[in-house]
This record gives C-alpha cells, sequence and structure tokens, in this order.
C-alpha cells in the first residue's frame, strides 16, 4: 500500500476537480501548504491582499469553473473570508475552504496559541465555518483521507462551500493510501417510480394549459445544465423569462425567449403584463430571493405553478421529494409534443432607445451602448445596485457569461470576483463594472489584476455619492457621503507601469487606456481604442449625473 502526504492528497483532489488556480493569504499555520502549491506545476497560486478579497475571487472563478479552492489560516484569517464564503453558500457556489490550524498538540491542550480567543476552545471557528459549510471537518490522522472525499463531495453536489481543517503539523504527515477511486460527484438517482408520477402529472398540465409561461433561474448554471434548458425551451415553444439569477442560461436568440422577469420596477415595460397572463407556469431552477423576484412578485399563485428543482418538483401543492430536474427536465422535454406550441405574442420588448439629446452619459446611453462593444463569449460582471440592476436587462452577446451577487448583495464583491473570473478562463474576455462607493472595498484587486497578467476592460460608474444607500435610506445625510478618488489613475498606482512579477516570472498585465471620461463622445473614442488593444487592461472611469438611478428606486427601498 502506498503513502502520501495529506497536503498532497488535498491538491491532487482539488487538481482532479480541475481547479488550477488556488486563492488566499499567507498565514503562520499555512504555509507549508503553500509550499506544496509552489511547488506544483499544475497549480497556480493567487494572493490577495485580505482574505475577504480572496473569499471573493473563489467564488468567480468557481461560477466560471464549476468548483475553487481557498486557503486561510486559523482564527483572523478564516474569520475575514467568511463573510464572502456566507456569500457562496446563500448562492450555491462550491468552493474548497482549506484552513491551516495549529499543531494537534496545542489544539488538544489548554495552551492558549496566537489567534485564538483565548477560552480553550479551538474548535470555535470550525463550528462557525460550518454553519455556512455544506460539509465540514478538522483533519485527523487517522481517517484524513475518507474525510477529505466526504467534503469535497459534498461541497460539489450540494453547490455549497466546504470546510477542510488541517493542523500545520500534518500537512507533510504521510498516511497509507489504497487504491484511489475518482471522486464520486454525481447527484443522486431519481426515485424511478415518484418520478413517473410527476411527469405524467406535469404533462397533464402542460397539455391542458391554454397559456404556459416559463421562468428559468440560476439553480439551471450553478448545475450546468443550460443545454438541457435550452433543449426544453426550444421544443415546447412556450414564451421562456430568465429571473435575474438565471441571465446566461437560456439562448437570447430562440424565437420564444422574451427577456428578464423581476418585477414592474427593473423589467422592461410589458413583461409583467405578459407575466400575469399565464394560467400555468413552470419554475426551472429557481431561488427564491427578493431581489431575484422583484419582492416576491413571481408571476401566478402557487395553485398555477409547476417548480423543478435540484432536489424536489412541485406540482401545484403537491410535492416529489427526491425528484430533481437533472434527470425530469430532459424526460419532459423529450415527452412534448413533436410540433412546438403556437403562441400569438407582440415583438420582444427591448430596452429604451438613447436620448440623443443628452450630452451626458446616462444609464440610457451606458447600458444601450455597452453591448457593442462587449463581444461572444465573454464575461461581464457587474456591482450590486445600479450597474447588476442595469445589467439585467442589457442586451447580451451571445455566450455571455454573467456574474453578479444578487441574493447575498456585499458591497465590493464584484471587483475580486472579476479577478477569480478571469483567472478561471484566460480565453474570455471580462468587462467589470464597479460604482465609485464599491470600489473602495475591494480596490486592492486591481493590483491583482496587474500581477496576473490578466486584462480586464475595467469601468467604474462615478456619481459622487453612495447612491444606492441614499435610496433606502438617509439622502442627505453625512454618513452616505465620502471622499472622493482619482480613480482613473487606479492601474499606475497599483503597480501598472512595472513589468515583470519577479517572484513568479509571469508578465505583468500592459496598461492600454486609463482615462476619466464625461460625455458620450468621450466614452465611444476610448471604447474604440479598448477593442483594438485586447492584449492590455483597461480602466475607465465614467462620470455620471448624481442622482441618476438605472431603475424604478422602489425596488431598493420597499420593504
Amino acid at each position: 500500500m502506498s503513502t502520501i502526504s495529506i497536503g498532497e492528497y488535498i491538491l491532487n483532489r482539488i487538481k482532479e476537480l480541475c481547479i488550477d488556480t488556488v486563492f488566499g493569504v499567507p498565514g503562520d499555520f499555512n504555509m507549508p501548504l503553500l509550499d506544496l502549491i509552489d511547488y506544483d506545476s499544475e497549480l497556480v497560486w493567487c494572493s490577495s491582499a485580505n482574505e475577504l478579497n480572496a473569499s471573493y475571487a473563489a467564488d468567480g472563478y468557481s461560477r466560471v469553473r464549476g468548483i475553487s479552492a481557498l486557503v486561510t489560516s486559523f482564527g483572523l484569517g478564516e474569520l475575514s473570508s467568511m463573510n464572502g464564503l456566507a456569500g457562496s453558500y446563500s448562492e450555491m457556489v462550491p468552493v474548497i475552504h482549506i484552513v491551516g490550524t495549529p499543531r494537534t498538540i496545542v489544539s488538544d491542550s489548554s495552551v492558549t496559541q496566537s489567534h485564538a480567543v483565548g477560552n480553550g476552545d479551538y474548535d470555535i471557528f470550525y463550528k462557525m465555518s460550518s454553519m455556512i459549510s455544506a460539509a465540514s471537518t478538522n483533519v485527523t490522522l487517522v481517517d484524513a483521507i475518507e474525510e477529505i472525499d466526504r467534503v469535497i463531495q459534498t461541497a460539489v453536489i450540494n453547490k455549497r462551500p466546504g470546510y477542510i481543517g488541517i493542523p500545520i503539523n500534518l500537512i507533510h504527515a504521510r498516511v497509507e493510501v489504497p487504491k484511489i477511486i475518482p471522486l464520486q460527484l454525481s447527484s443522486p438517482k431519481n426515485p424511478e417510480e415518484l418520478q413517473s408520477v410527476a411527469l405524467k402529472q406535469i404533462l397533464k398540465e402542460i397539455k391542458a394549459a391554454k397559456y404556459p409561461i416559463v421562468i428559468v433561474g440560476g439553480c439551471i448554471l450553478r448545475h450546468g445544465l443550460e443545454i438541457e434548458v435550452n433543449k426544453f425551451v426550444e421544443r415546447s415553444g412556450f414564451p421562456t423569462f430568465s429571473a435575474p439569477m438565471g441571465k446566461g442560461s437560456v439562448n437570447t436568440e430562440l424565437a420564444n425567449y422574451r427577456g428578464i422577469y423581476c418585477c414592474d420596477e427593473v423589467s422592461l415595460s410589458g413583461i409583467e403584463a405578459e407575466i400575469q397572463k399565464a394560467d400555468l407556469l413552470i419554475e426551472i431552477g429557481s431561488i427564491k430571493a427578493d431581489f431575484n423576484t422583484g419582492h416576491f412578485s413571481f408571476g401566478p399563485e402557487r395553485t398555477k405553478t409547476i417548480s423543478l428543482n435540484s432536489r424536489i418538483t412541485i406540482i401545484y401543492h403537491a410535492e416529489y421529494p427526491g425528484v430533481g430536474m437533472h434527470e425530469l427536465l430532459p424526460l419532459v422535454t423529450a415527452s412534448l409534443p413533436t410540433e412546438k406550441a403556437q403562441f400569438e405574442y407582440s415583438p420582444r420588448i427591448r430596452p429604451n432607445p438613447i436620448d440623443a439629446s443628452m450630452n451626458e452619459i446616462t444609464h440610457n446611453y451606458l447600458w444601450n451602448k455597452v453591448p457593442e462593444y462587449v463581444g461572444p463569449n465573454n464575461i461581464i460582471v457587474g456591482e450590486i445596485g445600479s450597474s447588476e440592476i442595469a445589467l439585467f436587462n442589457m442586451e447580451c452577446p451571445k455566450n455571455t457569461i454573467f456574474i453578479s451577487q444578487i441574493l447575498w448583495v456585499s458591497t465590493g464583491y464584484s471587483v475580486s470576483a472579476a479577478v477569480g473570473a478571469a483567472m478561471a478562463d484566460r480565453s474570455r474576455k471580462v468587462y467589470l463594472f464597479v460604482s465609485n462607493d464599491a470600489f473602495l472595498v475591494t480596490a486592492q484587486e486591481i493590483e491583482v489584476f496587474i500581477r496576473q497578467g490578466l486584462t480586464p476592460v475595467i469601468c467604474l460608474l462615478k456619481n459622487n455619492n453612495y447612491r444606492t444607500e441614499k435610496l433606502v435610506h438617509g439622502p442627505y445625510c453625512m454618513y452616505n457621503n465620502f471622499k472622493m478618488w482619482e480613480y482613473s489613475r487606479s492601474l499606475n498606482f497599483s503597480g501598472g507601469n512595472t513589468n515583470e512579477n519577479k517572484a513568479t516570472g509571469r508578465k505583468h498585465a500592459i496598461v492600454g487606456i486609463e482615462a476619466k471620461v464625461n460625455t458620450p463622445q468621450e466614452f465611444e473614442s476610448a471604447m474604440k481604442k479598448i477593442t483594438q488593444q485586447t492584449d492590455k487592461i483597461h480602466f475607465l472611469e465614467i462620470v455620471m449625473p448624481r442622482t441618476e438611478d438605472s431603475c424604478d428606486s422602489s425596488l431598493i427601498t420597499d420593504p
């Protein structure tokens, strides 16, 4: 029987998941593991300024690759990452969180170690993380292999973070390994008899419906079911909408795709009326959250709703536990009539055209113009608030990955998430849209873009205030104001004028356009130059009117 160090085993398993980048921050108890990462030619270490930023980056990477890895250190390090990991948990984004912890001789005694809370409980941080993890473990020599596999498999299947704590003295400890079998990552099989009953009932309700509609949610993206859902949408011919968290899951070129449905204040004019015409709502992969459903104004009542989810199917008031959409949806598609259903509806609703009389960069102008410069097969990252809400209705080029934090809504998420997304797929161009207030939280990550040789287009929307917060409360209060930065100098300030990362030999990103734009003409001129310099990193400070909003403010202010 062969042996392997526990640290090497963990890294082998994350590489099995096609992870090639590990995010995190060096700390007292994780450095031996970082040495192993450094020595591994198949892995890249991506260090952030702090663990919160690293957790956001891991989240962004996972949304592109399907899984990611984060390394922090006991106590203060792992606590700093918990906000980001809670967001990953709430939005069903799997992240393998590996935490270096004190030596077993310390944690098994009453000795007070640095970074501990001083009460002798060395499991306190593990207990905290367990509440926002699909599975968690503190590694021991007794069952290290089994526990590591259990946590990883549970995290992947349930699309939630998994926590692996490893004492610093066990990172190089060797354990016997029986014949290694691949990780078991498939979702549980649906109970056949119950699935058959559900399928029969769904087809019955579809046949009886006069105007069925489909709303596709974020779980389709989390479970990688885009192909299956598009087959259903195309074959059924039913009017189809995406929820905000499902943006990018449906081929917008399909004739029966109608747009994003959130609520009347955010959806394009007329979409709400189409939704209310339905006598049957088919939800596929829905995530029921306030921003994702327009404060729960999600179409017909439950007595007219069929809901296909990852672990349960609900048909009106009847529940079918264990019947997941991964198996059921293809069966429904295959059982539909050969001929598509025919519906009469008006041409697809589009955003309002640009008001040519305006000489300022308004939301109406910006989100009509951006698609002209963003090509297909790229990634768009939107900060919470004005950017993400406007992006809901923006016409996205084909095969665009859209990333935003719609449920957890943590300010500053987008900058670090864009780092992770860019690391996950260097073949795609990343376009980041972030507000001036959110940028203050994670601005340090600009240095990571440069250090890792990444070439995003960063668009900072400057309206000189915390606009979203002022809509919520205190429009004239001092606590919603802050000092403006010289944002357009961010790249050079962050080391953009250096050529190479001497530690890794990786070439730094070359700075392209770094400018402040005040008018539509200046924006268009800058974007034309940017599209001609795809191998460089760009930063635009886009000045917008101070009171400019991207939607009806009631979406934000209504309780």
